[in-house]
């Protein structure tokens, strides 16, 4: 399923509150949360990844994955988490907003 422009910023940040978390994991922590209906690219992921680090919303520091390989773990930063919660403010007016032009008052029920 394709993603809205700006939504994987919003899924690898909420992915990383969580902790710090390597490409391939944030990968897969998207993937499962959506029930595989949402799919990452890493043509996708890595952009995201640096324009965050770009704005300071997130750090990247060398480390090693759980298969004792060279990793990036990547790490959210207060301003991050401030964006954040500003972004998922965003989000949820945006699915309101959506939803009232999909479903006005009066068509419940009605496809």
């Amino acid at each position: 399923m394709e993603l809205l422009q700006g939504t994987l910023d919003l899924l690898i940040l909420r992915t990383l509150r969580s902790g710090p978390a390597h490409g391939h994991a944030i990968t897969k922590i998207i993937e499962r949360g959506s029930g595989d209906l949402l799919q990452v690219e890493q043509g996708s992921l890595y952009p995201a990844l640096h324009r965050l680090i770009k704005r300071r919303w997130i750090t990247a520091e060398d480390g090693v994955s759980e298969n004792n390989r060279r990793a990036k773990y990547y790490r959210l930063t207060a301003k991050g988490r401030k964006q954040l919660e500003t972004e998922i403010g965003k989000w949820d007016r945006l699915v309101q907003a959506i939803a009232g032009v999909l479903r006005p008052s009066g068509d419940v029920g009605q496809p």
